[in-house]
């Protein structure tokens, strides 16, 4: 087989390989909103500021979430408590 032909059969592959993963996956926004009920459940408002870090620790950067939470007022102990919820 041609090197040409071999190409898009490849690309087809790939693409139905990662679409899979893509599905098996999980939903993030449900971690993002574990993260999010924690803070609300301590009496904060759920914010954009907080709505950002609680992502931040969905990607892995529990400092960062914890910090940017901290920053948008919610206790540090809640924080680094949402951040670890996030990523899970």
């Amino acid at each position: 087989m041609r090197r040409s032909a071999r190409v898009p059969g490849v690309l087809v592959a790939l693409a139905l390989a990662l679409g899979g993963v893509a599905v098996a996956a999980p939903a993030a926004h449900a971690d993002i909103e574990a993260c999010q009920n924690i803070v609300q459940l301590q009496g904060a408002e759920v914010t954009d500021a907080i709505r950002i870090a609680c992502y931040v620790g969905l990607v892995g950067d529990e400092d960062g979430c914890a910090k940017g939470l901290t920053q948008a007022g919610v206790a540090g102990i809640v924080a680094t408590a949402a951040c670890r919820e996030a990523p899970q």
